[in-house]
């Protein structure tokens, strides 16, 4: 993508104007629509897949929240539960 827009940057007008009629020259008038056509159904669905991910990463971000937040008292419990048991312990020594 960066090299692309690199190049794009340095095409001045007239240089875009024989793109333009070498891509006429080459597919036709009749298949530039077509592909054209085809170029934005293909954007379309590309819009369509990230917004369906969108809405799932949005829909599920409370939901792994949740467990990670669990998880993570869980781990606190257990390390207040050891820390506990290290002070009995040494008392006992003692």
């Amino acid at each position: 993508m960066e090299i692309m827009l690199q190049v794009v940057l340095f095409i001045s007008g007239q240089e875009i104007i024989i793109l333009a009629l070498a891509v006429l020259l080459l597919f036709g008038s009749k298949k530039i629509p077509e592909m054209a056509r085809g170029l934005g159904k293909g954007m379309r669905e590309f819009r369509k897949a990230a917004d369906d991910i969108k809405r799932e990463l949005n829909q599920n971000v409370p939901k792994i929240k949740s467990e990670l937040d669990d998880i993570g008292k869980n781990i606190k419990d257990s390390t207040e539960s050891m820390v506990d048991d290290f002070k009995k312990f040494k008392d006992d020594i003692d």
